[in-house]
């Protein structure tokens, strides 16, 4: 897998997460641990297509 396919799928997932952590958020009795799981996960995506982002140029 190429780094751009790569960062590609990054991005697409970090937008998921994204909708996720949205919806979350709105719904009501939702647990905020798993809100801030998703967001951590979110978190962790973003920094992986900065460094590889970085890596790339």
């Amino acid at each position: 897998m190429s780094v751009s396919s790569h960062l590609a799928e990054l991005k697409r997932k970090h937008e998921q997460l994204s909708h996720k952590v949205e919806e979350a958020q709105r719904a009501p009795g939702v647990d905020d641990l798993h809100v801030a799981s998703l967001k951590k996960q979110k978190l962790k995506l973003k920094e992986e297509i900065e460094r590889l982002a970085s890596c790339d140029a």
